[in-house]
């Protein structure tokens, strides 16, 4: 059955290559006589979609390059995916953009000196704190060479009345937290065909957790602040399935850290994604964010595992 399908795929490449060539050689005409009027199609390459008998002789149809299509478009976040599929090798860079919006919850385990405790917040108190954030995926591609780059940060903040007694001067204090994950990302797209793509990528992923307790009034200067970051390599993938026209799923995820940050994160992701304009794509879907942070050089030291899961959506535009 290999060879077949192989004896089959050499055949259509050379009666393609043929086909371009001869139509090009004739000025791009197709003799009356023979009735086929044979158009170039983007994307997909050639397509004998017009095939009528006509009496008079024919008008000729503009032709397109080969794999002129629109550039594949980075998915809603996690190191993306394409929008609806695209197979151009023209040898340029294509570009896109993706901003996100993520509505996860957390849960987890944090502790220290041997003694830990768990903790949870769902997506609805989050966002009841939520006071900014920005998140986005960029894309850029050439060929099957491919660079990826996802960026999140949010800021959370709360102010609780303290019970403490007068002699601290304070009467309400404020925690604030920042949390920015950078994840840039290289590949190869190991799988290039009309209805389904699988990109290779690898790369680190940059995690940042800053907070601050303060005060008010803090006639004493009684603030604090506390910051951990650390960088894990990443590997991973996605794999993209045209289901209609204008429909398509994306599957993806990495694993990494292996001690070198993290004792161990991972991710997994899941987007339908549907084309409204040639350039532009919406896309909602669901993400899994774990990872298992531990500094094991002493018995004190800090430990925190914690999981953010839930909905996502966003939009893809594709630059160029």
């Amino acid at each position: 059955m290999k060879t077949i399908n192989s004896v089959l795929l050499f055949t259509c490449l050379i009666l393609t290559c043929g086909s371009h060539a001869l139509a090009q050689q004739l000025g791009q005409w197709v003799p009356s006589h023979s009735g086929l009027n044979a158009s170039l199609a983007s994307d997909s390459g050639v397509n004998y979609a017009n095939l009528n008998v006509a009496p008079d002789a024919m008008t000729p149809e503009p032709t397109t390059p080969e794999g002129s299509g629109s550039a594949g478009a980075g998915g809603a976040g996690a190191g993306g995916g394409t929008s609806i599929l695209s197979t151009a090798n023209d040898d340029q860079w294509h570009f896109s953009a993706s901003p996100y919006l993520w509505f996860p919850g957390v849960h987890g385990t944090i502790g220290a000196f041997g003694r830990e405790a768990g903790f949870k917040a769902s997506a609805t108190d989050l966002l009841s704190h939520f006071k900014f954030g920005l998140m986005g995926t960029g894309e850029a591609r050439r060929n099957r060479v491919l660079a990826t780059l996802d960026f999140m940060w949010m800021r959370l903040s709360k102010d609780n009345a303290i019970p403490f007694p007068p002699e601290l001067e304070a009467t309400y204090a404020n925690i604030t937290a920042n949390v920015v994950i950078l994840t840039p990302k290289v590949g190869y797209r190991i799988i290039n065909q009309d209805k389904i793509k699988a990109d290779f990528l690898t790369g680190f992923r940059y995690w940042y957790f800053g907070e601050s307790l303060s005060f008010n009034p803090s006639t004493l200067g009684l603030n604090f602040s506390r910051s951990q970051n650390w960088v894990d390599p990443l590997v991973g993938g996605r794999i993209e399935a045209a289901l209609a026209p204008k429909v398509s799923a994306i599957i993806g995820g990495d694993v990494g850290g292996w001690g070198t940050g993290s004792q161990i994160e991972y991710q997994a992701f899941g987007f339908l994604g549907y084309k409204v304009k040639p350039n532009l794509t919406l896309q909602a879907g669901y993400r899994y964010l774990y990872f298992d942070y531990a500094r094991l050089s002493t018995e004190a030291a800090p430990y925190i595992n914690v999981a953010f899961s839930g909905v996502m959506f966003g939009a893809t535009l594709n630059l160029k």
